[in-house]
């Protein structure tokens, strides 16, 4: 195949492949995440409770789009796989000057479920992997060009990175040790162009320090916290992996692990890029697999290694000349790791929107992706008319963010606790507060003490249930609360 079919071959797959995300991006219901960043999409800040801003931004533009639906909140990020492609392909073709590794590391990227999955449920992770595939480029063309201004690009990705999701610090070390590995590239260190490009990444990062510095540090200390040891749980340590093997998908991870093997055995190519690949992917997943001995990895966290993965993968494919067995199960997998890759996104989809797959009962999407809220919301609207509430309230931020996604356009719907959440936002109208307020929730309100004391009247006024065909999901009570006896918020902090 010539060069030029082979980038037109790639182009199409992955066009196709990102179309099929949007049809999927459309018909899914939104998981109760989404709809909670959808609400800082409408508030946009420099920071927020638990994340920095990126990701209110894309869904933002994604709503200009789309609208306020499905489809509005998701495309931006779905749309970002075409230029998160792009800057894999060019980045595996300048490191290994290759285009069959180019094309190859693009499709398998585009295969996993963490690019596919991980950009159709918009999360602070899908523009961090779009990010992280910029880091990998630019440090590349740093590498084949030689030119220092480059570094000026390295450190604008990094910093978008930042601004996507803290897990970016760590491409700190991944560069630093980059270099270090090299003799040829250690002349850098000594150059200002690198600690340029650190400024820059700081220059765009520095709105989220300010705005933690206003809001006392909230956002830092939830999630730098998380590397706090208060236990020793091992047990974690043996999720890590199987997670891993899914979210990359079996074939491809297959594909990946050889690559990392070839790499790491000095056999794969040139050092520098060899360097870069094996500091991307091994400096962030020693952490985590350290983080594994004491907390659970969530495995979406490792989404910044898997551009360097899928490089290494295709390198695994066209570098090396296996024996015989492994020949035959390396061609098994980049025959079948596409296919396989598309096969086991639309299964999930067909699950998480049905249930089938495991015969209607619960599995992991079941209480995330809201399948049946709609209806449930409408019916707790009924509610609200029928009484005379002037608000809507709820206790935890999922159902919060619901609520105010499916109700009337306009409605006054807040979470009664863990206030600091929606810091960015305006308080609800005192007014409507003092009224009658509708209570949605899984507890009897008459027995939750602070309601007691809180308010005058409880009353149980209804009672709705959600479901995803014949499964039910949740059961959700409906109560009245009249005459608040003083602030109707619990403002104490929410948890860290």
């Amino acid at each position: 195949m010539t060069d030029a079919r082979l980038v037109r071959t790639t182009a199409l797959i992955v066009v196709g492949l990102v179309a099929l995300r949007l049809v999927v991006g459309a018909v899914t219901p939104l998981t109760f995440d989404e709809a909670y960043y959808w609400m800082w999409s409408k508030h946009l800040a420099a920071g927020y409770y638990d994340h920095p801003p990126m990701v209110a931004l894309v869904i933002r533009l994604g709503t200009l789009i789309g609208g306020d639906t499905a489809f509005g909140v998701r495309v931006a990020s779905i749309l970002l796989g075409l230029p998160m492609s792009w800057a894999v392909f060019r980045s595996a073709e300048m490191l290994f000057h290759d285009r069959r590794i180019a094309a190859t590391a693009t499709v398998l990227l585009n295969a996993t479920l963490m690019a596919a999955a991980g950009t159709t449920i918009v999360t602070p992770d899908a523009p961090l992997l779009v990010a992280s595939s910029f880091v990998l480029y630019f440090l590349a063309k740093v590498q084949s060009t030689g030119r220092g201004a480059w570094w000026l690009g390295v450190g604008a990705a990094v910093g978008a990175a930042l601004v996507s999701k803290y897990t970016a610090m760590f491409f700190g070390p991944v560069i630093l040790i980059s270099l270090l590995a090299v003799p040829q590239l250690r002349h850098w260190l000594r150059s200002p162009w690198p600690y340029l490009g650190g400024l820059l990444a700081l220059v765009i990062f520095a709105p989220v320090i300010v705005w933690n510095a206003d809001h006392q540090w909230v956002s830092f200390i939830k999630q730098l916290g998380r590397a706090r040891i208060e236990s020793f749980k091992p047990a974690y340590l043996g999720e890590l992996l199987p997670t891993q093997f899914v979210l990359a998908t079996p074939l491809v991870f297959v594909l990946g692990a050889h690559g990392l093997y070839v790499l790491w055995r000095r056999d794969g190519g040139a050092l520098a890029s060899r360097a870069l690949l094996n500091a991307t992917v091994w400096i962030i997943f020693g952490y985590f697999v350290w983080h594994a001995f004491h907390a659970r990895v969530e495995a979406n966290w490792l989404s910044p290694i898997y551009p360097a993965f899928a490089i290494a993968a295709a390198v695994a494919v066209h570098r090396v000349d296996w024996p015989p067995l492994t020949r035959r199960v390396i061609g098994f997998c980049t025959r079948w790791a596409a296919p396989t890759g598309v096969a086991l996104f639309v299964a999930a989809a067909v699950q998480a929107n049905t249930g089938l797959l495991t015969g209607f009962r619960r599995d992991a999407t079941v209480r995330t992706v809201g399948v049946g809220v709609a209806q449930m919301v409408s019916e707790i609207e009924a509610v609200r008319v029928r009484v005379g509430a002037g608000c809507v309230l709820a206790d935890d931020y999922g159902t919060t963010a619901w609520l105010a996604f499916y109700l009337p356009q306009g409605s006054c719907v807040a979470q009664r606790n863990q206030r600091l959440r929606w810091v960015n936002a305006p308080e609800p109208d005192r007014a409507l507060l003092a009224g009658k307020l509708l209570l949605v929730g899984e507890t009897n309100a008459s027995e939750l003490p602070d309601l007691k004391a809180g308010f005058g009247r409880i009353e149980k006024v209804g009672e709705v249930t959600r479901r995803r065909g014949p499964l039910v999901v949740d059961v959700v009570e409906l109560d009245l609360l009249e005459g608040a006896r003083g602030d109707v918020f619990d403002r104490r902090p929410p948890p860290y």
